[in-house]
């Protein structure tokens, strides 16, 4: 009787597993269980930070619109301020605000007194 050489498509299909653990860092790139295990974990990781990178970049947005406009005083804060933006539908994001009230201050004075409401007193420049 013959013998019979195994393995080709297990060997086909390891090699395709590899491909995935190239970067990966001591026996989670040499055994193909750990190999099978941390490819999941890293797929299931970055599908999951994906969708916190998006929460995480609107808090920053968020946190540094509130500093920049308590900084002006007033007793004013974010709520107020993007509750005013849509009532004078002055439509911009979260981002553009951000980046607006940390690289040009006189632009964001601007638009603060864009959309205080009539009865304060408008912001003066610092």
């Amino acid at each position: 009787m013959t013998r019979i050489k195994r393995g080709s498509i297990a060997r086909t299909r390891r090699t395709k597993i590899r491909f995935v653990a190239s970067k990966f860092r001591g026996s989670h790139s040499r055994l193909t269980r750990s190999i099978i295990q941390q490819g999941l974990r890293a797929f299931v990781s970055s599908h999951r930070d994906r969708n916190r990178k998006k929460r995480d970049f609107r808090r920053l947005w968020i946190t540094r619109l509130n500093a920049t406009i308590r900084e002006m005083g007033l007793h004013y804060n974010y709520s107020k301020a993007i509750n005013n933006l849509y009532k004078n539908q002055l439509i911009l994001n979260r981002k553009i605000l951000a980046q607006i009230a940390i690289l040009n201050r006189k632009c964001f004075y601007m638009i603060s007194n864009e959309i205080l409401p009539q009865y304060s007193t408008r912001i003066i420049q610092k």
